[in-house]
């Protein structure tokens, strides 16, 4: 596969910066601590690494309301040590991937801000979506819309306009209708492709476009008011434009229930992959990972574009809890304090999950601390940050469970992560993840994940390319990949039998006395060759 080709198959490595590793003992992680694991990131085997915004914020949604895509937020460092960062990642063979929010900025940007100072009927105001009030006295919303994080996207200023955010509050809309709204995100994306970062992650995709009435909401209506609106595939052909005059790559976040829709994003002149949310929502139950897998691939082959396998992210719930519980699939409506889960169960599902979305064609996204089988962890109340959970009335428990600080050395202040106290609470027991004893063990989840990443990029067949489906037991996923790799997962109760003859390259668990595939257990095989 051609060098330029590198993302149809790559192992993305997320960092979630603040949580990462912390090198100057202020309780955040930063860009020095990243480069200091440079070398662990290499030894694990990662292609890339995409970072969530970095950028100057005030951090009322962990970064994504931006105040400057120009500058580095302090608590992480400055833009020269970014630059350096990604220089020494290209040295380790690792490239960059940055997050762009198109949807909408930060309060505190410089344009919002003279929005607010110039009033109603003021220029900037029109780079927004300001609108009077309806009811008599313009006490009411403009429309019925509704935040992703719970209650309405409208908020009223002492002035009298309101103004639209889809999100919290503090991240207002941004109104896709200006052209100095699109000249501008186009500048951003030079100015970080000149720095030497290969591709962008493009955060709610679907969403900046608004149709320009902005009208109340009906179920069912099409098109959309502000979902997967026509307008944003001309937006992401001139960004397509300004990538490849850099060799640069996209990866859109679309979800979409609609698969003729969410292939368009993948057309040739506009994105390069879009996340697998089908997948990563998917239960533990063998036909609907079946479905999923099948949907996916049958999804992307019109447009030539690999699919990507993601299991957990900054949002949801981690793989080892999400497996180990009643409900193994993934619903924000469904996320409660004190559900229960059985950790054991969880690890066992997520060390096969892992067997099998390496195998599977196209690129993989592996979210930090997913290589060390960290569990969700659950925040105490006071220190909850993510608007999440203040927007829901405290019923949500929000994000954060999946963002605590990483453990690194399990005798260590803080597990290794930062000699002062962690800006999210680390939970009891949370240093027997550690890194450092990982290391070396045959039995973790670490050397698993290592030793998955040096087979697939040393085994012809894995990554992207085509995919058999084999006949098996309706509990089994059992497929072959080019050259003979087979994958099989067991999600049946009891021990199946695997091919005769076959080559064992890995497993997820130990198989049994016999050599038969025990319950929530996947392998890699080989065939023998043809004679």
């Amino acid at each position: 596969m051609p060098d330029s080709d590198w993302w149809r198959s790559a192992v993305i490595y997320q960092v979630y910066v603040r949580s990462f590793a912390d090198a100057d003992g202020d309780g955040t992680g930063d860009l020095a601590g990243v480069r200091a694991k440079l070398p662990y990131l290499a030894q694990l085997g990662v292609d890339a690494l995409w970072f969530n915004p970095w950028y100057a914020s005030p951090m009322a949604d962990g970064g994504y309301d931006v105040a400057d895509y120009r500058a580095i937020h302090p608590s992480f460092g400055t833009l020269a040590e970014a630059e350096k960062l990604i220089e020494e990642a290209a040295g380790h063979g690792i490239r960059t991937i940055v997050d762009i929010v198109p949807n909408h900025v930060s309060e505190a940007h410089p344009w919002f801000r003279a929005a607010l100072a110039e009033g109603p009927g003021g220029p900037s105001r029109d780079l927004f979506h300001f609108r009077p009030g309806r009811g008599e006295h313009g006490e009411l919303a403009p429309n019925d819309w509704q935040s992703e994080f719970g209650g309405p996207a409208w908020t009223r200023l002492p002035d009298g306009e309101w103004y639209l955010h889809l999100f919290a509050p503090e991240q207002p809309d941004l109104n896709w209708a200006h052209p100095a709204v699109r000249t501008e995100h186009e500048e951003i994306l030079r100015f970080w492709f000149e720095r030497g970062v290969a591709g962008v992650r493009i955060d709610s995709a679907a969403l900046p476009a608004k149709d320009p009435a902005l009208p109340d909401f009906t179920p069912g209506q099409d098109p959309h008011p502000y979902l997967d609106r026509d307008e944003l595939h001309d937006i992401y052909r001139s960004w397509r434009a300004v990538a490849d005059r850099y060799g640069a790559v996209f990866v859109g976040e679309v979800w979409l229930p609609d698969s003729e829709r969410f292939a368009r994003y993948l057309r040739p002149d506009e994105l390069h992959t879009a996340f697998n949310f089908a997948f990563l929502s998917c239960p533990w139950e063998p036909e609907r990972l079946r479905a999923a897998i099948r949907d996916t691939l049958a999804e992307h082959a019109p447009v030539g574009a690999p699919a990507t396998w993601v299991l957990c992210n900054h949002d949801i719930t981690r793989t080892v809890t999400r497996y180990g519980r009643a409900e193994t699939g993934f619903d924000f409506a469904a996320k409660r304090f004190g559900t229960p889960t059985d950790p054991a169960l969880g690890t066992r599902r997520a060390r096969a999950a892992a067997l099998l979305s390496l195998a599977l064609p196209g690129a993989t996204y592996l979210y930090q601390g997913e290589e060390l089988g960290l569990p969700e962890a659950e925040i105490p109340r006071e220190h909850i940050e993510d608007p999440m959970h203040a927007r829901s009335g405290g019923v949500d428990p929000g994000r954060d469970g999946c963002r605590v600080p990483l453990p690194w050395t399990a005798d260590a202040p803080h597990a290794g992560f930062s000699t002062g106290e962690p800006w999210l609470p680390q939970p009891p027991g949370w240093a027997a993840h550690a890194a450092d004893l990982q290391d070396g063990d045959p039995a973790s989840m670490l050397t698993l994940y290592r030793t998955a990443l040096a087979l697939r990029r040393a085994t012809p067949g894995l990554g992207d390319g085509p995919l058999e489906w084999l006949e098996s037991p309706e509990e089994v996923l059992a497929f072959r990949r080019p050259g003979g790799v087979l994958c099989l997962v067991n999600l049946g109760a009891g021990p199946v039998p695997v091919p005769e003859g076959t080559e064992l390259l890995l497993a997820s668990g130990a198989l049994g006395a016999d050599g038969a595939l025990p319950s929530d257990t996947a392998v890699w095989l080989r065939e023998p060759a043809a004679a």
